[in-house]
């Protein structure tokens, strides 16, 4: 039987989730598509990027109103598309099609939580067995998240990633060079490129907070735009109060598109519209109303199933203490100890402890 995408992408639309056995073959189709693509992907604007979106299916059918849909919109997604929220089947299997799909208008970056060690613990897995009844699903989409590109280039002037840079990353040159196929190392060059933040605080590279990746400066940014002839960085990862944070002078941008992250932080969230000539221009939105405030019960459920410890939310925060320690996950997968940084869009972490396990 012959995979019909367009009947796929019209049921998810519709909110119906796809077979197990489609969902295989989707999987096995857009491997082989990835197989073909650089570690650093160039495309052209114009084109809409979409930051962090973890599982908020309601919300990524709102970038679509707000953005666009596919094909007449060209769309680069900067990663952690499943884990805290409900809907993370949904959200990466619609992403996953619209790539098999259109596979030069829709660009597909990895993130932090594309990984087996990340979402046995922070709630893919589990939202996997509920809904399946077996963990096939979940090994099908953590299968392919070893494919997924770690880096794109807009007009060979806007680099993209979902974290950031790293100490052992000079040129773009060292980024084609990385071995990608295989579950994000716990350190290296490719860990950094998912897991780092930048720190207006600082200059150069620090050690983070998150246990993994680094914190970096403005002169790293600085040099790593002359080094390769850039003139922007473009990364999510962090929560931002107000949809998007603009650093060191114009020269980083954080993009972050949950809105009303897990269902209770309050932000605001955005997409990037990029123009042809090189314009960058943030549409600002709100949580999607389906999706907007799920019932005490299946907030509470998910939350702590998903890995964050309910106790966070006592009072609106946790002691800067708090956090998830590492352990293992499904086939021992090794999971992380939480962090970040403190200069995340101005959320401080002793107030917000949400903020330690983006």
């Amino acid at each position: 039987m012959v995979l019909d995408l367009d009947a796929c992408i019209e049921s998810l639309f519709q909110r119906q989730l796809l077979a197990e056995s489609v969902i295989k073959e989707i999987c096995e189709k857009t491997k082989e598509l990835l197989m073909s693509e650089s570690n650093v992907v160039h495309i052209k604007a114009p084109v809409t990027v979409v930051g962090d979106i973890h599982g908020q299916f309601y919300d990524l059918l709102e970038i679509f109103k707000i953005g666009g849909y596919c094909p007449d919109t060209n769309y680069l997604f900067l990663g952690d598309y499943v884990d805290r929220g409900l809907y993370s089947v949904e959200t990466i299997s619609i992403l996953t099609c619209l790539k098999l799909r259109y596979p030069d208008r829709v660009q597909l970056v990895r993130g932090n939580h594309e990984s087996r060690a990340v979402t046995s613990t922070y709630g893919f897995y589990t939202e996997c067995m509920k809904k399946y009844g077996t963990s096939d699903v979940w090994h099908y989409f953590t299968d392919l998240f070893d494919y997924l590109t770690l880096s794109v280039v807009i007009d060979n002037m806007i680099f993209c990633v979902h974290g950031g840079l790293s100490p052992s990353i000079h040129t773009i040159d060292q980024i084609k060079v990385i071995d990608r196929f295989k579950e994000i190392p716990h350190e290296g060059p490719m860990a950094d490129l998912v897991w780092s933040d930048p720190d207006p605080g600082r200059e150069e590279f620090a050690v983070s907070p998150r246990g993994a990746g680094y914190t970096f400066g403005s002169m790293v940014v600085e040099k790593f735009l002359h080094e390769n002839r850039m003139d922007h960085i473009l990364r999510a990862h962090q929560l931002c109060m107000e949809g998007f944070q603009v650093l060191f002078d114009d020269q980083l941008s954080t993009v972050w598109s949950a809105p009303n992250y897990c269902y209770r932080c309050g932000n605001l969230a955005s997409i990037l519209e990029i123009g042809v000539e090189g314009e960058r221009h943030f549409n600002v939105f709100e949580a999607a109303p389906e999706n907007e405030r799920p019932t005490p019960a299946e907030a509470q459920r998910t939350l702590f199933s998903n890995g964050v410890p309910m106790g966070l939310f006592n009072n609106g925060g946790a002691s800067n203490g708090a956090g998830v320690g590492g352990g293992s996950g499904p086939n021992g997968a090794m999971t992380f100890a939480g962090g970040a940084s403190g200069s995340n869009g101005g959320i401080d972490p002793a107030q917000d402890t949400i903020h330690y396990f983006l």
